[in-house]
Order: C-alpha cells, then sequence, then structure tokens
C-alpha cells in the first residue's frame, strides 16, 4: 500500500527526526532527492536553463538546495523569489553554486526561456487559493512549454483534502518527501501533480497509521479469493443480485456479469421480473433465476441491491426485506435512493453494508449537501457519510475514495475516465458483490472491485473508448495482469 499522511502527521515526524540530526541534515536530504528527480526530467543537466519559482520557508529553501546542486553540475539556473521572505542558507548556497537571482518583473521571460520549472511556491502547509505573485507565477508555469517539477505537491493544492481553491500549478512530476499526502492522491488535486516521484527522507519510524492508502497490484492480488482442491460453489459463496427491471432489463445482465467475471462467488443467484430473468439468462445461462419477492428463499452469502431496480413501494419492501437480514449487503442506484428517503435502513442495521454512490447520490444520502462541493472535497464528504450510516462506502467518480469506520480512507489508483459510460458502474456492482459473498471484508471487497475495473477498463481496448460489456472480458485481463504482478 501507498500510505499517505496529514500535515500534522508530517510536521510532528520532522521534527522527531531532526532533533536527532545536525541541523540542516534534513533538507539536505529532500533537496538531494530533488535534484537527482530534477536530473532525471533534464536527461542533461549540463547546459540546461533551469527555473526555481521560490516561496518563503522549508519549500523555498529545499528549492533553493536542490537549484545549488544543478548549478554545480553545469545548469544556469535562475531563481524567481516570490515569498515574504527567503531561506537564508538555501539562497547563500545558491548564489554560492553560480545561481542567479531574477528580479519577478523579469518573471515572464526567465519561464518562457526554461528547459525546466522548478514549482516550490508553497509547501505542505498552503491553506486558500494561491494570491499575488505566486498565482501569477502560476498561471505563467501552467503555459510554458517546459515541464514542471513540484517541490512535495503542486502549489495551489490543499495537502490534507487535494481541494484546489482558484489557480495550481500543474505538475509533470511532483517529488514529495517522507509520504505521500492525501492531495496527491484524490482529485481535484491529483490530477495536478503528474507523476508522483516519493523520496525517502527518514520519516518512517515516526510515522504513525496513515489517513489514507492506495492499493498496489500485489495488495489487490493477496486480496483475491483463492481456490482450494476441495473448493465447491457454495463453499466459494452465493451472491444473489436484486437489480434490473423492465425499464432497466441491461442493468440486471451487467451486475451479474460482473459478478460472473469478477470470481468471487461460486454461484449467482438472481431475483426478477421474467422478463429480466429471460434476458440474464440468455447471457448468462449459468445464472439461477427466481421471481421477486422470494428472497428469503435465496441461499445468499452477500446481495447486490439496487441497479435499475426502481424506488417504488416494491422496491422500497424488497429493501428493507433484504437489510433486515444479517447477510452483507451491496446497495447501488435506486437502492440509493431508497435509504436517502429511509436511512434508518442503514444506520440501525448492524451487518455489513456497501454503498456506491457518484457524487450526485451522495449529496442526497446527505441532506443539505451540493454535488459541487462533494467533487471538491472527496475525502472529507465519503468519510462523513461512512461515519453516518455506519457503512463502507465508496464514492465514484474521477477518484474514488472508499471510506468505513473501521480504518484509513482508501484511494483506487486505477480510475480514468474511460469508465464514464452508462452501466459501468452496474458491472462493479457485481464485482464487488461477488466479493462480498466470497467472504471479503467490506473495504477489501470494494477495493479490490474497484481497482480491477479501472484496471478493466485501461486494459481491454488499450485506451479506446469501451462499452460497459467490454468490461467483461476487461476484468479477466485485470486479474490476469495483477496476479502476474504479484509474481515478480
Amino acid at each position: 500500500m501507498r500510505e499517505a499522511h496529514s500535515v500534522d502527521v508530517v510536521r510532528a515526524a520532522e521534527g522527531q527526526l531532526m532533533a536527532r540530526l545536525p541541523e540542516g541534515a534534513l533538507m539536505a536530504r529532500a533537496a538531494a532527492g530533488l535534484a537527482v528527480a530534477c536530473g532525471r526530467v533534464l536527461g542533461r543537466v549540463s547546459g540546461a536553463r533551469v527555473t526555481l519559482l521560490v516561496g518563503s520557508g522549508d519549500n523555498g529553501g529545499d528549492t533553493l538546495f536542490a537549484g545549488a546542486r544543478l548549478a554545480r553540475r553545469g545548469a544556469a539556473v535562475r531563481a524567481l523569489l516570490a515569498g515574504s521572505r527567503v531561506h537564508t542558507g538555501g539562497l547563500a548556497a545558491f548564489r554560492g553554486a553560480g545561481g542567479r537571482v531574477v528580479d519577478l518583473e523579469h518573471a515572464q521571460t526567465t519561464i518562457d526561456t526554461a528547459d525546466l520549472l522548478v514549482d516550490g511556491l508553497v509547501g505542505i502547509g498552503g491553506r486558500g487559493g494561491l494570491r499575488a505573485p505566486h498565482a501569477d507565477l502560476a498561471r505563467a508555469a501552467n503555459a510554458a512549454t517546459a515541464p514542471v517539477v513540484a517541490v512535495d505537491l503542486p502549489s495551489g493544492i490543499d495537502a490534507d483534502t487535494g481541494e484546489v481553491d482558484g489557480v495550481a500549478v500543474w505538475a509533470d512530476v511532483t517529488v514529495t518527501f517522507g509520504t505521500h499526502k492525501p492531495g496527491l492522491l484524490i482529485d481535484p488535486g491529483a490530477e495536478h501533480c503528474g507523476v508522483v516521484d516519493p523520496v525517502d527522507i527518514g520519516l518512517g519510524p515516526w510515522l504513525p497509521d496513515p489517513r489514507v492508502v492506495s492499493p498496489t497490484a500485489h495488495d489487490v492480488a493477496g486480496a483475491l479469493p483463492r481456490l482450494a482442491p476441495e473448493t465447491h460453489k457454495y463453499t466459494r459463496g452465493v451472491l444473489g443480485i436484486a437489480a434490473g427491471s423492465g425499464w432497466f432489463p441491461g442493468a440486471a445482465v451487467l451486475v451479474v456479469g460482473g459478478a460472473f467475471r469478477a470470481g468471487g462467488a461460486g454461484l449467482v443467484h438472481y431475483t426478477g421480473d421474467a422478463d429480466v430473468r429471460a434476458e440474464v439468462l440468455r447471457r448468462w445461462p449459468e445464472t439461477v433465476v427466481g421471481e421477486p419477492g422470494a428472497t428469503s428463499a435465496v441461499r445468499a452469502t452477500a446481495w447486490a441491491v439496487g441497479s435499475g431496480r426502481g424506488t417504488d413501494g416494491d422496491a422500497e419492501e424488497e429493501l428493507a426485506e433484504l437489510l433486515a437480514e444479517d447477510t452483507p449487503v451491496l446497495l447501488d442506484a435506486d437502492a440509493l435512493t431508497v435509504v436517502a428517503r429511509h436511512p434508518t435502513l442503514v444506520t440501525e442495521r448492524v451487518a455489513p453494508t456497501v454503498l456506491t454512490p457518484h457524487a450526485g447520490e451522495l449529496a442526497r444520502l446527505l441532506p443539505g449537501t451540493e454535488r459541487e462541493a462533494i467533487e471538491a472535497a472527496r475525502l472529507a464528504y465519503v468519510t462523513r457519510a461512512a461515519e453516518f450510516y455506519g457503512a463502507t462506502v465508496l464514492l465514484k467518480g474521477s477518484t474514488t475514495v472508499i471510506a468505513d469506520p473501521a480504518g484509513p480512507a482508501i484511494v483506487n489508483p486505477t480510475g480514468t475516465a474511460l469508465l464514464a459510460t452508462a452501466g459501468s458502474g452496474d458491472v462493479l456492482s457485481g464485482m464487488i458483490g461477488s466479493f462480498l459473498a466470497a467472504g471479503m471484508e467490506p473495504r477489501t471487497a470494494a477495493m479490490s472491485g474497484a481497482f480491477l475495473h479501472g484496471l478493466a477498463a485501461r486494459l481491454v481496448r488499450d485506451g479506446a473508448p469501451i462499452s460497459a460489456s467490454d468490461l467483461f472480458e476487461g476484468t479477466s485481463l485485470a486479474i490476469n495482469t495483477v496476479n502476474a504482478a504479484a509474481r515478480t
């Protein structure tokens, strides 16, 4: 897992480490890692033109010390000092190495003629939007053709939340020190970061449990169910599915397909109207089917409910019946609309529950909340929902974020705009439901489903547009890919 820690935690760990090191040693480690990363971006350092955008405090000091290292390797390094103060030791080292300070009135030319820009305007302690001259320099950097390396995080991003208030730097590479920060992993901030390049400066022993984690292929491969020689379909788990309707029969087909391709459950039992059952059997003849309202007769170890099911009285009654049982349940789409009307269906429930809203649905689940506010502060709102409902909540979108009361939030790294197509969420419901039926913990099932779902979309058509049905083939490719990664 990639781990991310809040600013306060990072500051405390830095204080513990600095108390054990000679003065300036920690900044020297950071500057050395930053300079190496800049060299990789440049390819050839000697003769390169590097422009530093330098703010106040330690972030500016890291930037100046790294600039000094690049200057000693033959780069022509110029610094634009934007802060109200400057790190005196860093500035002395920079000038001593041959670096040159340029007045801000020449900032545009200095930026436009650079081969590399280094954004050291605002560090992880920055809050609120950038103001002049920082905002002006950020805009100029964003308009330039040279690649941008951000120091710890792109300026203008809230390190704890990923929120962006106004202009923020768009980096090609972000060199972050000690640990990831949540804002590097969560949109809208994450999309500003480019490639995140972590530099180990020795904070590990002083870092507590993370606030946010992000899984790797190895993590997902290790979580997937393994089949023993004595395994049979019932020991693998039975997923009950209450999805689809006469209006949306395709939703049932997609949820069932997601469940089969994820490979968690050994048996899928679909309940629905006769015409929808016929559609499911036409595409997935291995499905066991039954009439709606007969859910109590299904030997399910988990349920996936809601996609295309409707929100009328019958749907409410069916959902209430399922949630009254002690079986794990995943709720999506129409089921979330019903829960928004009757939140006690979930808040008073003890058995595991997974909610999979997009931002609009989460706004209905949290009355008085606007979709735009959720998109701007995804971590805060998904955490709030998980606490209120006492459930695992997977917030779909540009960054999928999973929160529950049991551990740190999980940020999915495989998300892609290719999934912005009708029905893709139905497939995800089947995948996660299948993992729940196999006995996975809710947060692990949600994490694994989201990771494979995004990876499937990326792999199945080599980056070309997809339909939701393409994810059936893509899921098999994704599972093979994570298993192969785990073997290396």
